[in-house]
């Protein structure tokens, strides 16, 4: 399918705010009707988040406040792409370690989550940890959490009943059950 038509060229793109997490953006486009509109955006960087799953078939869920939402939340750890990340992967282990303490022999791509593509460019790139070892947390200054080990078929039906809401854990939750599944599948032919 040619998808050409659908797209939108840039006339011309200001900067409303800069700060350390987004960019706020208005951009004018050209319409493929040859007029013109305005767009509204969130530049972000990326993150990263990771379902770390046990040896037992748990997975280690964090809870921390957020404040837009106001309320503590349940959610895979996750982090920003730094500037200097050239790679997700290797932020992704540098999450896992930061917030907590967990490194892993094996991290398997699970896909690209994009929160809400009309006003946001952020993409968090989710992994699946698997071979984890236990260390210290060592959290940012600003961050503070909670975390514990949760059956994966409970995490599932805490999202079906509306307790696991985040939609970077949603996603990747799903998908890390819906691997194992499909490895499973496959184990037993």
């Amino acid at each position: 399918m040619d998808d050409s038509r659908l797209f939108e060229r840039t006339v011309s793109s200001a900067i409303q705010y800069s700060g350390p997490v987004f960019d706020v953006y208005s951009d004018t486009v050209e319409l493929c009707n040859k007029k013109t509109a305005r767009r509204d955006y969130l530049k972000h960087r990326g993150a990263v988040a990771v379902v770390p799953l046990t040896d037992n078939g748990g997975v280690i869920i964090e809870r921390q406040f957020r404040y837009p939402q106001q309320r503590v939340m349940a959610e895979i750890p996750a982090g920003k792409l730094e500037a200097f990340d050239t790679d997700p992967l290797d932020a992704a282990k540098r999450e896992l370690k930061e917030e907590i303490g967990v490194t892993a022999k094996e991290f398997i791509p699970l896909g690209i989550y994009i929160p809400s593509p009309a006003i946001l460019s952020e993409r968090i790139y989710v992994y699946l940890a698997r071979g984890l070892s236990y260390g210290n947390a060592h959290p940012d200054e600003d961050e503070f959490l909670d975390y514990r080990e949760t059956p994966l078929c409970q995490l599932i039906d805490m999202i079906m009943n509306d307790r696991i809401s985040d939609g970077k854990t949603v996603f990747g939750l799903f998908k890390a059950a819906e691997y194992l599944r499909r490895q499973e599948r496959e184990a037993n032919g």
